[in-house]
């Protein structure tokens, strides 16, 4: 029996209760760690940083230490993951309403190849230098994605023209011939080989304010422009055809909903790495709450995808402690059984029709 999406009232309750829940996991993340910090004094510290807030009377009797641990070390960390894992899965939204295939996902872009690529060449040629707390392998990443988003565009436009099929195929190729650039760079430089792979699995362990902030712009950016697309991408879904005779500009409105997409995945990756599966198991769950309509989606799906990679995030510091597991090895265990019993039910619904 299919299940039936939320009311109204419903669903804010349940938006006001995964708020409710990542502001809680963002306290208990940010406390958790090799030096324990008490939760309540970890909410002491949070806040005091807000504005009007007496920070003086709040801060009273928290350790210097403590409170430099958690403003500059943990909670720049938290945030970063939440912000990427809410990128990843507002992009997995609008993607696969784009592609009318519930199993699409920003990879099949090409997006996060180029950022790989971009990584390696800083990573196996030895390019360090950091500008305004941006790092080289972090602008190359960004600048790698980037222009594999303008080849993207290039080689669909060359195929045809910014149709669903060009601009998917396009992105399987790109993507398929910068895997094979990585592989060369890597077999050039071996002795840089496990650096390149352990940044590909994605890792949070970098994170800073600037990271932040950068992240924080970018994701505002693309959301407002899902939002203000959310009737047009509602309509998509049904083909392009039928979005045309209800006055939509089927293709206007793909070009935009693909760049920000773009921005957004080239943000997330040249941040954190590749990590997976996000935005294919969030937006199947909270589509379970909120129905198809992507104005009541990307809300849930924002909430649902920091809290989940925030969760990652949290395990991969904190079960072989002191050492780390790639966040990206973490949502790849949690994220395959569920892709696995996605294939599986879309088998059993083509059977049944």
């Amino acid at each position: 029996m299919k299940k039936e999406p939320l009311k109204t009232a419903s669903l804010v309750a349940a938006t006001g209760s995964l708020a409710l829940l990542l502001a809680a996991i963002v306290i208990f993340a940010t406390a958790t760690g090799a030096v324990k910090v008490p939760l309540g004094e970890t909410a002491r510290i949070i806040v005091s940083r807000l504005p009007f807030v007496p920070k003086a009377k709040l801060m009273e009797g928290v350790p210097k230490a403590h409170e430099t641990i958690i403003w500059k070390i943990r909670l720049p960390r938290v945030l970063l993951s939440g912000l990427v894992g809410a990128g990843l899965a507002a992009a997995g939204v609008v993607l696969q309403a784009l592609f009318r295939n519930p199993l699409s996902d920003p990879q099949v872009l090409g997006i996060s190849s180029g950022a790989a690529f971009g990584a390696s060449i800083a990573i196996a040629f030895g390019i360090s230098f950091t500008v305004a707390g941006i790092s080289s392998i972090w602008m190359f990443a960004f600048v790698g994605a980037i222009l594999t988003m303008l080849l993207v565009f290039r080689v669909a436009r060359i195929a045809t023209s910014h149709s669903v099929t060009s601009i998917l195929l396009a992105g399987i190729a790109c993507s398929s011939m910068l895997t094979a650039g990585i592989t060369i760079i890597m077999m050039w430089n071996r002795e840089k080989l496990e650096q390149v792979y352990l940044w590909m699995l994605g890792s949070f362990s970098a994170a800073s304010w600037v990271k932040v902030g950068f992240m924080g712009i970018v994701l505002l950016f693309s959301v407002i422009s899902f939002l203000l697309l959310g009737r047009e991408l509602d309509l998509i879904t049904f083909g392009d055809q039928e979005a045309q005779s209800m006055g939509v500009s089927v293709k206007r409105t793909r070009v935009i909903a693909v760049v920000a997409t773009s921005l957004l995945v080239a943000a997330s990756v040249s941040v954190s790495g590749i990590i997976g599966f996000v935005s294919l198991i969030i937006p199947h769950i909270m589509r379970i709450l909120s129905g198809p309509k992507n104005r009541r989606l990307i809300p849930l799906a924002l909430l649902g995808g920091a809290i989940f990679m925030i969760a990652c995030d949290t395990l991969s510091r904190s079960l072989v402690p002191p050492a780390e597991i790639a966040v990206g090895a973490i949502t790849q265990v949690t994220g395959a059984p569920y892709f696995l019993y996605l294939l599986w039910r879309e088998r059993r619904k083509e059977e049944r029709e």
